[in-house]
């Protein structure tokens, strides 16, 4: 037995898919735009760092590298009255998984695409859906959302694998968020959400499945001018523990994430993104480092 079959049997199979479902922190996930607002999105991420796995297991110094370049769009809509928008992720990663069985030195390499996501979200109570002038008068209170992301199994993915940068399984997250404007520049953001898993009947010959995460975020939001602000944001989450036939897996995921967000425009309809995160604390899994710098390009709204 070799440490690919090892690690994938009994450690966490979600290491070359960043972001890993509950690691999530999205700062102005809510924030209200106009309606006919069109955003196209570049980001790379660069998660590293070490791999937390049963501590009875023969493998040590567990390690990852990613590279991770997202294609996304996000569109702005009138939903019953009420501002909504959907939006779309097509992930690429490359990455690579190193470490020591029975003190042998490892490596793993994989890179493609992975699942692509599909969001929607809509204002509940707050902010009714808004034209460019109406919305050049809005002024944020108490702002309650909600949304719903499917993550689609459409990934590279092979049975025959170990590891697969596709997860041939669906996941979809139902969330709540809850905005509130502190000041005429801080804004609160609560988040509370649930990532819920199809079965994967292809693991291996086998059937793998996965209990739902649940996932809590919070992000406190400094707008210095339109388009430029930054964010202190925090996460924790909870559950994830898989079983493979019969035999549940000790990879229950608990744990916590910390970072920084800030954005800045860079030209009337540019906007530069820089985020930094790293994790608090993780009982099982990926204990990440990850710099993130996104380019978006808006369009339409009237503005």
């Amino acid at each position: 037995m070799n440490f690919g079959l090892v690690a994938i049997l009994l450690a966490p199979s979600f290491v070359l898919s960043w972001p890993v479902k509950g690691q999530e922190l999205e700062p102005r996930a809510y924030s209200v735009s106009p309606v006919g607002v069109n955003i196209a999105l570049l980001s790379y991420s660069y998660p590293s760092g070490d791999v937390e796995l049963d501590p009875s297991l023969p493998i040590e110094d567990v390690k990852a590298k990613l590279n991770v370049l997202t294609l996304g769009y996000f569109r702005s809509l009138n939903f019953f009255g009420r501002s909504a928008n959907i939006s779309g992720l097509i992930p690429y990663t490359d990455g690579v998984l190193t470490g020591s069985f029975f003190g042998d030195f490892q490596r793993l390499h994989r890179s493609g695409l992975r699942d692509p996501a599909m969001r929607f979200a809509a204002n509940l109570y707050g902010a009714p859906a808004m034209n460019f002038t109406q919305f050049s008068t809005y002024h944020q209170r108490i702002n309650l959302s909600a949304s719903v992301t499917t993550v689609v199994p459409l990934g590279q993915y092979d049975q025959t694998n170990l590891v697969n940068l596709g997860s041939n399984r669906w996941a979809v997250k139902s969330e709540l968020g809850f905005s509130q404007g502190i000041t005429d520049k801080w804004i609160l953001e609560l988040d509370a959400g649930a990532w819920l898993f199809t079965a994967n009947h292809m693991f291996l010959g086998a059937t793998k499945t996965q209990n739902p995460i649940i996932v809590l975020q919070a992000h406190a939001v400094y707008t210095m001018r339109p388009r430029l602000w930054f964010s202190l944001d925090v996460n924790c989450y909870d559950g994830g523990r898989t079983t493979v036939q019969t035999i549940q897996m000790s990879d229950l995921q608990r744990g916590s994430r910390g970072g920084i967000t800030v954005a800045a425009p860079i030209e009337k309809r540019q906007t530069l993104k820089l985020a930094y995160s790293r994790w608090a604390f993780a009982t099982f899994g990926a204990r990440f480092n990850v710099f993130t710098l996104a380019y978006q390009l808006i369009w339409g709204g009237g503005l």
